[in-house]
């Protein structure tokens, strides 16, 4: 069997230089000068029609819930996003991205009629099982189809509109959670409408295409080739026929290596290969630190959490979470393709932990029961507010940092295992979703508010020491570019090195334009 494995892998190595000889002694770089013109809007309409799923996410994890389902029902949606997530990862490149996204939008639908019209637990406990599966699917396609149908200088941006719908959902389900809080029944209201914006996802899936890279992946060049003229609208004929074959070079090659394969070959090169692998761990390493951190403890408990430190309408102080999160992530997407994801990781993240460590120590000098109810008489005072002030500002740099930019990491992967890769990527979230989700209110209570908060502050802290040395910055380049990144082990350098070459570049271009035009 090593000797078949190893002819295999011959065969497709002589395939891969054929192809690559076949482009002749032009570079491949040449033949994507189309990425340099500019994009029109087609781009942009795609990605904020797809990033509608990210409400599916953010309006479901926005939901206050009573004392006695918090972490069973919290864990148990999270738990059933992880296994929907496996769907969607195993099915992504033999059926398309649209497909899944289809699905994602009807298991949401259904788990929201099913919680709308729940009269027992155990209807409500399916309910969100099937919502679960419905967020884990929408969760882990819609970034990668996103990323494989936007332009490589404004992709950070255009997979940053799907946590502008994930935050802003979270946003909409706290505001409709206060109209309806006295409504009688008002809750049914509130978990049905979770299915309007899968629903308008579902009328709208129609007008956005498939992916340049899966059309070209199923043979469909001629299509491909509509998709990419509507997106670089400037682009001439040449460089959108020039465009499709720098795909399909790098199609071909990722096809050449798993032919014949099944799933769990390709899901085990996630692994074997090392420059998989390093892609894997930065990147699923910055999700599991982004969840963590102590972000979702505060979504899911923001009302228990201020509550707790003595705040009358807990609510209402969850809502200016919220809206401080909504208003953060829309900085990030401001930024990310300016700045970078590197320099916007490091220039946050000490930021998270400094402000939880301020509400650790804050939180000793609030008098908590251990059963996490305050002490009789206990008023709001400095202490509270302290936490309140810190609880906010941590918000802002989580959501102006890794909040938005761990979803950019499906970027990392080879065409080859981006849907597993990817399907990786939204694992880990759910995963660790799961465990901040089962674990906060018990860990409130043995280690104490203090030492939870502490413990929170030590993984942001070492999670920045993880970025300074494992995470490249890789904005403004193309996916097929971005592979040969991690052949240098985490490519810190070795990105930072390309980055600086492209940047000199661009002024040579530009200053070339400005020469040929003055001597005119």
């Amino acid at each position: 069997m090593g000797a078949v494995n190893d002819f295999d892998e011959k065969v497709g190595i002589e395939h891969v230089e054929q192809v690559h000889t076949a482009v002749g002694t032009q570079a491949l770089d040449d033949l994507d000068t189309i990425e340099q013109t500019q994009s029109g809007k087609y781009a942009w309409l795609v990605s904020i029609t797809a990033a509608i799923g990210g409400m599916l996410f953010g309006y479901d994890t926005g939901h206050e819930l009573s004392s006695n389902e918090k972490e069973l029902i919290t864990s148990i949606t999270s738990g059933a996003a992880f296994f929907g997530a496996i769907f969607a990862g195993t099915t992504a490149d033999r059926y398309g991205r649209k497909i899944a996204i289809y699905v994602g939008c009807v298991l949401f639908i259904v788990g929201a009629i099913l919680q709308a019209a729940a009269f027992s637990l155990a209807q409500m406990t399916v309910g969100r099982l099937v919502v679960g599966f419905g967020v884990g699917s929408a969760a882990m396609i819609v970034p990668m189809y996103i990323a494989e149908v936007s332009p490589a200088k404004y992709r950070g941006r255009m997979i940053g509109l799907d946590n502008m719908s994930i935050t802003g959902g979270q946003l909409v389900s706290y505001g409709v959670g206060a109209a309806f809080a006295h409504v009688t029944g008002g809750w049914r209201y509130m978990v049905g409408g979770g299915a309007l914006p899968a629903i308008l996802l579902c009328c709208l899936l129609p007008f956005c295409p498939e992916s340049p890279r899966q059309l070209v992946y199923h043979g469909k060049y001629e299509e491909a080739k509509d998709v990419i003229r509507k997106i670089f609208p400037l682009g001439t004929e040449l460089q959108v026929e020039q465009k499709v074959r720098h795909i399909t070079i790098h199609v071909e090659e990722a096809k050449n290596m798993v032919a014949g394969k099944s799933q769990w070959w390709v899901f085990k090169q996630l692994y074997v290969v090392p420059a998989n692998f390093r892609a894997l761990v930065a990147a699923c390493g910055l999700m599991a630190i982004s969840q963590l951190g102590g972000f979702n403890s505060l979504m899911y408990y923001s009302s228990t959490l201020f509550a707790l430190v003595g705040f009358s309408n807990p609510v209402a102080v969850g809502t200016i979470i919220a809206g401080t999160n909504f208003f953060f992530t829309w900085v990030n997407l401001m930024l990310v393709d300016r700045i970078g994801r590197r320099r916007i990781l490091l220039c946050t993240m000490q930021f998270m932990g400094l402000f939880l460590v301020i509400a650790a120590v804050a939180f000793h000098w609030i008098p908590v029961n251990h059963d996490l109810s305050l002490k009789e008489g206990t008023k709001v005072g400095g202490p509270a507010i302290v936490v309140l002030v810190s609880m906010v500002c941590y918000v802002a740099f989580y959501s102006s940092g890794m909040g938005n930019t761990a979803w950019l990491s499906s970027e990392f992967y080879p065409m080859e295992v981006r849907a597993m890769g990817t399907m990786m990527l939204t694992m880990t979230c759910w995963g660790s979703n799961v465990i901040v989700a089962s674990t906060f209110l018990t860990q409130m209570e043995n280690t104490t508010p203090s030492g939870a908060f502490g413990f929170y502050a030590a993984i942001c802290i070492l999670g920045w020491v993880a970025v300074y040395f494992c995470y490249p910055e890789v904005k403004g380049m193309t996916l097929e570019d971005i592979r040969e990144i991690f052949n240098h082990g985490f490519g810190v350098k070795y990105a930072r090195q390309l980055q600086k070459q492209a940047k000199l570049e661009g002024k040579t271009a530009r200053n070339g334009s400005f020469g040929e035009k003055a001597s005119l």
